[in-house]
């Protein structure tokens, strides 16, 4: 699916399918971490079998107020000791699906609040 999306002052998802994100226009086959304050790099956590809590640890100094876990394909909640240090910051995370995840960055981009999307591809 290619996206139109409202102007941000960070790095912004351009299209999304099966095993691919477009950011910017530049296709990934890999996991992210993008930021509306203009973070973006690959992700350490590439399956969520894999994961554990220090693919978290990333995000906790980049400012954010949400952190929107991408799970992939279909829907998975991250074990909530990944989340602590998170919490523990007042950073909030919302877990969906990677394509739900990456319409709900653009449009909280969009709005200019400070949001992560840490996406599994």
């Amino acid at each position: 699916m290619k996206l139109q999306p409202d102007r941000s002052q960070g790095p912004t998802i351009t299209g999304y399918g099966d095993g691919w994100v477009a950011v910017n226009g530049e296709q990934t086959n890999s996991s992210l971490l993008i930021s509306s304050m203009g973070h973006r790099q690959d992700w350490q956590a590439r399956t969520f079998e894999a994961m554990d809590a220090a693919c978290f640890d990333p995000m906790l100094d980049w400012g954010a107020e949400l952190v929107l876990f991408g799970s992939g394909p279909r829907l998975r909640f991250a074990n909530p000791q990944w989340l602590a240090a998170l919490y523990a910051r007042r950073i909030g995370v919302e877990t969906m699906d990677t394509q739900a995840a990456c319409r709900t960055y653009n449009f909280l981009a969009g709005e200019g609040r400070r949001v992560v999307a840490a996406l599994l591809v």
